[in-house]
């Protein structure tokens, strides 16, 4: 199953413009599964900037605002988009001109991968 899903995760990657990465971790940004390209910044991708989303929705839930779903933040070379999965992160990583809502339209399309990959966080 591993090559197959990294497979169809490059297929997504390529077909959507601009988008350099996508990964899958868990909520201390540990990566599980990773697809990226050359041109995907090393500082989007660290653990450390991956968890760093867990805190976020923990004070949006506190603000009263409910259930964080998805987390978009644009910087001026990068877009991050981070979809809550808990017990997964979904990472993706784009320049400033990818188009959001393709990234954002692919969540049902994930959601095998996160069923798959939650088994396997649960089982660790």
């Amino acid at each position: 199953m591993g090559d197959e899903v990294r497979k169809n995760l490059q297929e997504i990657v390529s077909k959507i413009d601009g988008l350099y990465c996508i990964m899958f971790t868990d909520r201390d940004g540990v990566p599980l599964l990773k697809v990226t390209t050359d041109k995907a910044p090393e500082n989007a991708i660290k653990p450390s900037f991956i968890s760093t989303f867990c805190i976020a929705i923990d004070q949006g839930s506190k603000l009263g605002l409910g259930k964080t779903n998805t987390l978009i933040c644009s910087y001026s070379q990068y877009q991050i988009v981070q979809m809550n999965k808990l017990p997964l992160i979904i990472t993706f990583v784009a320049n400033q001109k990818c188009n959001i809502g393709q990234i954002l339209s692919l969540e049902s399309q994930l959601d095998p991968i996160v069923s798959s990959l939650t088994l396997t966080v649960a089982e660790a």
